[in-house]
């Protein structure tokens, strides 16, 4: 895990509000539906200034810590949302210092490993500590990386 600072950048897609223990419960999860739509073919063709070809998740309104809800949205980087197709959102992730963990190998598997590792970074106190503000995920042909929100450190 490494600090970095992530680049602000505006992401158009589809939202969901969820929580972990829901998505842990079989048949509460909202997050499988929300890729399998990502998935399909063509579902971002809509979407205008597309920035590459990559699939971004956003993980913002964080109702308090890893426990509680939070909103996922799945799409694109855009340059700007002008013009949002019909049921999307557009989202402003904010430039940000971050932590970069990186997922590798089969997915989901590699990313839920990722997500458990930042888990255990957060419930032992690691520094800097998580912001719960707005997270992201690059979903790119190699795999995936997590950047996920800390705060400044001082100094």
């Amino acid at each position: 895990m490494i600090v970095v600072d992530r680049p602000e950048m505006i992401v158009v897609g589809h939202a969901v509000r969820t929580s972990n223990a829901d998505e842990a419960e079989p048949g509460r999860g909202r997050l499988g539906a929300l890729w399998a739509r990502a998935g399909a073919p063509g579902a971002f063709a809509h979407v205008p200034g597309r920035v590459d070809e990559n699939i971004y998740a956003v993980l913002t309104d964080y109702e308090s810590d890893h426990h509680g809800s939070y909103t996922q949205i799945v799409g694109v980087a855009v340059r700007t949302a002008a013009a949002l197709p019909e049921g999307m959102v557009a989202v402003r992730v904010p430039g940000v210092q971050s932590l970069r963990l990186e997922a590798r190998g089969p997915m989901p598997g590699a990313l839920l490993e990722a997500w458990q590792r930042l888990w255990k970074h957060t419930e032992s106190g690691g520094t800097p500590p998580r912001a719960f503000t707005t997270d992201l995920e690059v979903h790119h042909p190699a795999g995936a990386d997590l950047y996920v929100a800390v705060f400044p450190s001082m100094g």
